[in-house]
């Protein structure tokens, strides 16, 4: 049995390595006890929550507005309670988005929960993003919609005109015509339409993004954090070989093609099998390739280039629009890369991104 002088010595070094850590962590973190006090933070916490030094031994009832989440402590509660892991998006009362994680802290001797550790990783741009991603999206169904609505009737009075033109006696040049003023009118119709919808989609989007120096890891682990639901739902396991760290890009549109190639694999999915999703990167050839394989359903070859079409849905059961991958292609190409497909039904499919090198 260790001494007295011993046991102090070893609580004094794990003390020392506790202060050690959040000292130098770079993620807001709190430790409060089982009594719900503050008793160590981070100084990044420090700094975002306001809190000073002082405020370590209160109770977290006298300083829960400085996290401007109101269920915080019903939330810390319920993880001293059941000793699991409490894992949320949140939005404090000022518009910041956090991904917040309440880990049980517990005793050794008897495996209770005495506390909690609670890190908080600000996603406010990603929410931001993914708002507009979607916004796109359902802009693209209001799209399609006015197409088929307005444009519809124009189309129908041309074919129409087409169809009598044929029939109509060729010296009967009134009629003629009068049939040429309403194909002309109609064309004309659709033209002015479809110009208004396009310059409209262009003025409401702007998808140029200004380039930086981006960590392929960090834009990675950031669409892990936005799809962990999804991934943990298919029991999915991601690996990644970054052989090729940093890239010039943007970053908006670095995570659109990660977030969509990433979420493809995880909906086409085979049943027969735990789904393997590994992401790679690496140079060829004066571009930085990034590679997204799974081990799901596959493509049958005849279909490998439809996919990339506008709207294109492969399985109709599977949800989706059906405009991600167009929507990579159109990032890509923009850019003067490139993306190329290999796929086997029933093997799975890899998806390679080619981005020039700067």
């Amino acid at each position: 049995m260790p001494s007295k002088n011993q046991q102090i010595r070893e609580l004094s070094f794990h003390i020392e390595l506790l202060e050690n850590y959040f000292r130098n962590t770079i993620i807001p973190q709190l430790f409060i006890d089982g009594t719900l006090r503050l008793q160590k933070f981070s100084p990044p916490a420090m700094k975002q929550f306001s809190l000073a030094d002082s405020d370590i031994g209160r109770p977290i009832e006298d300083i829960k507005d400085n996290f401007r989440f109101p269920s915080i402590i019903d939330n810390i509660q319920k993880v001293i309670d059941t000793a699991e892991i409490l894992e949320k998006e949140i939005q404090t009362v000022d518009r910041r988005w956090y991904q917040m994680n309440i880990l049980p802290y517990i005793r050794m001797q008897d495996q209770k929960a005495d506390g909690v550790i609670i890190t908080f990783i600000e996603i406010t741009a990603r929410i931001r993003d993914l708002k507009a991603q979607e916004k796109m999206v359902a802009d693209y169904e209001i799209l399609l919609d006015t197409i088929s609505h307005d444009v519809k009737n124009p189309l129908t009075n041309l074919v129409l005109a087409v169809g009598l033109l044929k029939k109509a006696a060729t010296g009967d040049t009134k009629q003629y015509q009068a049939l040429l003023e309403t194909v002309d009118t109609a064309l004309s119709t659709m033209h002015v339409l479809i110009n208004e919808l396009t310059a409209e989609r262009k003025k409401s989007y702007d998808f140029s993004g200004e380039e930086e120096l981006l960590s392929i890891e960090n834009i990675l682990e950031d669409v892990r954090l936005t799809l962990s639901d999804n991934i943990n739902d298919a029991d999915a396991l991601i690996r990644s070989e970054i052989n090729v760290s940093e890239i010039t890009f943007s970053r908006r549109k670095l995570r659109t093609v990660l977030y969509n190639l990433i979420n493809n694999a995880l909906k086409f999915r085979s049943e027969k099998r735990k789904l393997q999703i590994t992401v790679t990167s690496y140079t060829e050839a004066g571009f930085t390739v990034i590679a997204v394989k799974d081990n799901g359903i596959g493509i049958e070859r005849d279909k490998q280039d439809e996919v990339f079409s506008k709207y294109c849905r492969l399985k109709h059961h599977i949800e989706g629009t059906g405009v991600g991958l167009h929507l990579i292609r159109e990032i890509v190409t923009n850019a003067g890369g490139k993306i190329m497909l290999q796929s086997e039904v029933d093997q799975g499919s890899e998806f390679k991104v080619y981005l020039k090198l700067k």
